[in-house]
């Protein structure tokens, strides 16, 4: 039996910071629904999440309950601020100030962890470090330069966990003035270790504020424009249509997941938290800032015709958030996956209705898509089966 871990209030502090650079990304998207714009969304959103994911792993292993890692933990949040700040610019003027930001978050991250593992940290802290240092030299460079450091960051960080992974297996590493076998032992801590509970609970919190930011593009939307009964009626379609998504994860797959965790063995559990709350999670959270965007663009103008960007925003974000979600549901065998997989698809069918029709149409078909397929697959969850299940035995008797 693990020990009770749960998290924190500074924790949850940490990540409303960090939620800033997605409600700042959600602006950039939504004042550039270019193809340019999304891949710039992409990358950075991509190359932060990463250090976000090392946070959550470290604090689920060196818990901020003494005065320095607190101290240390809100100079990452200060540095994290930095980074969002600089985020509408990070492919322009703010990149080395975006840069310089995100190697101070590299920086502490590595000074926390080592608390803990020594100097077996080095294995991850160094090749984070050089992502950071190809961020900001990225910010000395303009065009495809630019592009390609942002790229060889995201390399980067895709290499590090299968490095790291086949150091602790080998056993074979070597560090200066640590035993080898001292250094397979921090590495493989690193690895596993990890608490169940802590893990599912800091991802879902992040998840429901990222949620918030999609009721905020409302809002922002709406501006200074008088609330008429069709502002209203778009703002409570695309709640709906938001609600939803959360049913699908929070009511669904939340609870699931931590079962699914909890009796992994401790070793094998970084590598299923890599492809759950990491690969998975990237198009998850994406899905909610791309379609906050296209609320943004579509509330003020919902008995128009969309332009085909914010149609593709509100449909794509959708669909993004689904595709990552399947994604999630297979890595940890969690089902059925073909209500989600044909509401994708369905989503997707969305943009026609926008660009033809009108955005208020849009919202309509996009919710109506969701809720019944939370519906639909609400009668076959398990939890209904088993209530079946229950009820007929208690028939039979």
């Amino acid at each position: 039996m693990e020990t009770e871990h749960r998290v924190s209030t500074l924790e949850l502090f940490f990540d409303l910071v960090f939620v800033f650079t997605i409600t700042q990304l959600t602006v950039l998207l939504a004042d550039d629904l270019t193809p340019r714009g999304a891949g710039q969304v992409v990358l950075i959103f991509t190359v932060l999440f990463w250090m976000y994911g090392g946070y959550a792993h470290l604090t689920n292993q060196v818990p901020p309950d003494r005065t320095v890692r607190r101290v240390l933990l809100m100079l990452a949040m200060g540095a994290f601020m930095v980074c969002a700040l600089a985020v509408p610019t990070a492919f322009g003027a703010g990149g080395v100030a975006f840069g310089l930001g995100y190697l101070l978050v590299v920086l502490v991250h590595g000074a926390l962890f080592t608390q803990a593992h020594g100097r077996g940290v080095l294995w991850f802290a160094l090749p984070n470090v050089l992502c950071a240092l190809a961020v900001t030299a990225a910010g000395f460079f303009d065009g495809l330069p630019a592009w390609g450091l942002w790229l060889l960051a995201l390399l980067l960080q895709f290499v590090t966990p299968v490095v790291v992974q086949r150091v602790a297996a080998s056993g074979a590493a070597e560090v200066p003035e640590v035993p080898e076998q001292t250094v397979a032992q921090t590495v493989g801590d690193q690895l596993g270790g990890m608490n169940a509970a802590h893990l599912v609970e800091r991802h879902g919190l992040l998840l429901i504020i990222v949620f918030g930011e999609s009721v905020i593009a409302i809002g922002i939307g709406v501006g200074s424009l008088p609330l008429s009964a069709g502002i209203a009626g778009g703002a409570f379609l695309a709640l709906a249509i938001a609600s939803a998504m959360w049913w699908m994860y929070f009511v669904r797959d939340e609870g699931r997941a931590e079962e699914v965790f909890a009796h992994t063995p401790p070793e094998r559990r970084f590598k299923l938290a890599m492809s759950a709350y990491y690969y998975a999670f990237l198009p998850v959270l994406l899905g909610i800032a791309v379609f906050a965007a296209g609320v943004k663009k579509t509330i003020g103008h919902l008995g128009e015709h969309l332009h085909t960007g914010p149609a593709v925003a509100l449909a794509g974000g959708v669909a993004l958030y689904l595709a990552g979600n399947l994604v999630f549901r297979a890595v940890l065998g969690l089902g059925p996956a073909r209500y989600r997989a044909t509401a994708l698809l369905l989503a997707l069918a969305t943009v026609p209705v926008g660009t033809g029709w009108t955005g208020a149409g849009q919202l309509v078909a996009l919710a109506a898509v969701l809720v019944c397929a939370v519906v639909a697959e609400g009668g076959r969850s398990p939890a209904a089966r088993a209530r079946e299940t229950a009820a007929a035995s208690v028939t039979g008797s």
